[in-house]
């Protein structure tokens, strides 16, 4: 198998060297298979090593993000049928999903450690919308994708924002908490965050808006949790399956948006792109010092840092959906998503790191310290 992972390493090399190629030779026709193949050689390449492997789904999304701008009209309908219907179902089932992973202790540990809970909730709810439309203003962007990127950053954390705890060592048990209340928050804070800063751009109702949240978000949240709680363990099935289920949706989601929205990324795709990159490390910044002025401890800084930078780009999907506007407004959290996963593993392997060499560091001290145990390793 090492052999395969490195051939489609060295497969995906040789596309890269190729694209300039074609670009500068004017071969534009050729550009679509060679791009497609350089993601999907990459995405199974990365497989075979240890340290990158945790790419490989990010790199599946520049994939299917490549084929959907080649081949857009695949995208859109197919004989009669409109695929962007297929949004909110998609997003539900995965907000399914989320349940299932949860259960009543991670809401009742909002008693346990309520500064974190709520320090987090409102660096979740005011550094991200605020940055949304200092953004959506400083870049100028045309009125419905100015509403897009305020709308990613009104929304709550989703469950990549644990996984990234989680690697990167921080306080995995606030992460879970804070995702939960955030996202039963979502019906209320979202719509109202969105009427007073994104009104400006497209109309929002206020009661319509909670109403599809509640219908996407929290009941299949809820119905996930039951499940969890009447039959945990008795379907270990769909324990190992839901989370394969939810990367294919959130791929199909953002294949569907950038498909639809693919002359809007044309024509303004990179300063979107510069616009979700800056909103998203600005995100991490300021939730991990915000929580540093409130005396949080290091855990807790890095863990809030990652949920305040780190949106839930599904759910903004489906509310622009909703909202009838998938092709504008969606196209802020179909950018926002990828990015978000390549830095929030980076930030969170670098954090991994530091905290494995405090404690080497930490051991290395003690024992130093300790003529006893020195003693006892000598012998």
């Amino acid at each position: 198998m090492k052999k395969l992972y490195n051939a489609l390493m060295g497969i995906s090399i040789v596309c890269l060297i190729i694209i300039p190629i074609l670009l500068i030779g004017g071969y534009n026709v050729y550009l679509a298979p060679v791009v497609t193949t350089l993601f999907i050689a990459l995405a199974l390449g990365v497989r075979g090593h240890r340290v990158l492997k945790s790419f490989s789904f990010t790199i599946w999304i520049f994939a299917a993000v490549s084929v959907a701008m080649f081949y857009p009209d695949y995208f859109i309908e197919i004989n009669g049928f409109k695929l962007n219907v297929l949004i909110v179902p998609l997003i539900q089932i995965i907000m399914f999903g989320m349940g299932t992973s949860l259960s009543l202790k991670d809401f009742k540990r909002v008693v346990k450690m309520p500064k974190g809970v709520i320090v987090g909730l409102i660096c979740q709810f005011s550094i991200m919308p605020l940055l949304g439309i200092s953004l959506a203003l400083l870049f100028n962007f045309p009125a419905e994708i100015a509403a897009g990127v305020v709308l990613i950053g009104s929304s709550p954390s989703g469950v990549a924002s644990n996984v990234m705890s989680y690697i990167a060592n921080a306080n995995l048990a606030l992460s879970v908490t804070l995702t939960a209340i955030a996202t039963l928050m979502a019906p209320i804070m979202t719509p109202f965050l969105m009427k007073i800063l994104a009104g400006q751009f497209v109309p929002i109702n206020f009661i319509d808006m909670m109403i599809g949240i509640f219908n996407m978000v929290i009941l299949p949240i809820v119905l996930g949790l039951l499940f969890n709680h009447f039959l945990h363990g008795k379907a270990k099935w769909l324990d190992r399956i839901m989370p394969v289920i939810s990367m294919v949706g959130i791929a199909v989601i953002i294949t569907i948006i950038t498909a639809a929205g693919r002359d809007s990324l044309i024509s303004i795709g990179a300063l979107l792109i510069l616009a979700s990159i800056i909103h998203n490390i600005s995100g991490y910044f300021l939730g991990y010092w915000g929580c540093r002025l409130f005396g949080m401890d290091e855990n807790s800084c890095r863990t809030i840092a990652i949920e305040v930078g780190m949106q839930n780009g599904g759910m903004a999907s489906g509310i622009a959906m909703q909202m009838g506007k998938v092709a504008t407004v969606g196209l802020a959290p179909a950018v926002f998503g990828p990015w978000m996963n390549i830095s929030g593993s980076a930030l969170a392997n670098w954090w991994r790191r530091k905290s494995q060499k405090e404690e080497s560091s930490t051991e290395t001290i003690t024992n130093n310290s300790n003529p006893a145990t020195t003693d006892l390793a000598d012998q």
